[in-house]
């Protein structure tokens, strides 16, 4: 038998997971200027419309068996899987916020992450159509629904001995986000340029921490910028390492040795270093363990489930 709780937990997830279904449109538009409104979903090879009840999400790719029923064209999986994880994060914001203005705010910022984090390992973009819009909402929801940070507060009391209303702070904490989060990562990616004499990372990176630090504050930004670049570090090593040892573009290396370039092995090398991963992807990923992680409320039902001493 269902509890009310179980019920809203479903109805959750089933709207993220349509809800999931219009981000892959957008993750799979934007990047080419098409419209997100029209036309409707259809195939890109036969430009067949897709039927409603195919379009079903998850469920539409599964009894489709991932192919187009007029051409057998391929769906690429990244459609139930975005959907999917859209779901999921709609579940997480019900159990962690609970039913209150900051679960919609997180929704909203949750499927911003999203599309920016899938677009930027997709094909490298982290589109302007995410980046300012998402700014401008956390400006505006930053005078209902402040980033939870304080500085302003600080700032107001110690410095100006004045306590300024709650809706000019939240909205200062969140310009002082967009500000710390977008310069850091600018001053990072000047420094990265002047040791490594090659750009590190785009202005949409930039961009993205300006959105996500008017979400999060200085102290979110910060977090986000230090997971994200930690994430990056660590797997960029770990896949350079795999490049290498999969013996990737050995081709393009052995052409090189035969021109007196250098050493196959150190050719490779050299090459698999090249390869850069999506800072943005991993920005994203830091930036919604923030937001989860960094609030307590989901420790509640964890402790109860813990056995207690008598």
């Amino acid at each position: 038998m269902w509890h009310s709780a179980d019920v809203v937990l479903f109805i959750f997830f089933l709207f993220g997971i349509v809800i999931g279904s219009f981000l892959n449109v957008c993750i799979s538009r934007i990047p080419e200027g098409l419209s997100i409104v029209a036309p409707g979903s259809r195939c890109p090879r036969c430009l067949t419309p897709i039927k409603a009840y195919d379009n079903v999400p998850i469920l539409g790719w599964l009894w489709l068996r991932g192919r187009c029923r007029s051409c057998a064209l391929p769906i690429s999986p990244m459609y139930p899987v975005i959907e999917l994880l859209t779901g999921l994060l709609f579940v997480g914001c019900y159990l962690t916020f609970d039913i209150t203005p900051e679960t919609f705010k997180w929704l909203f910022f949750g499927c911003l992450i999203i599309i920016l984090t899938v677009t930027d390992l997709r094909v490298r973009m982290l589109p302007d159509a995410i980046n300012w819009p998402g700014f401008g909402a956390a400006i505006g929801l930053a005078v209902f629904i402040p980033p939870d940070d304080g500085t302003a507060r600080l700032i107001s009391t110690r410095i100006f001995h004045y306590a300024a209303p709650r809706p000019v702070l939240g909205v200062a904490d969140a310009l002082l986000g967009a500000a710390f989060g977008s310069l850091l990562l600018l001053g990072a990616s000047a420094l990265y340029k002047l040791v490594r004499h090659r750009d590190g990372m785009g202005l949409g990176d930039v961009k993205m921490m300006a959105m996500v630090g008017a979400f999060l504050g200085i102290r979110g930004a910060f977090i986000t910028i230090l997971i994200g670049t930690l994430l990056g570090s660590v797997l960029g090593l770990a896949m350079i390492a795999a490049l290498y040892l999969l013996r990737w573009k050995r081709s393009v290396a052995e052409r090189a040795a035969r021109r007196g370039l250098g050493k196959t092995d150190g050719l490779r090398w050299a090459i698999a270093c090249k390869y850069q991963l999506p800072l943005g992807t991993f920005l994203g990923v830091g930036a919604l363990l923030v937001v989860f992680f960094t609030s307590v409320s989901w420790l509640g039902p964890l402790l109860e489930m813990l056995p207690h001493r008598h």
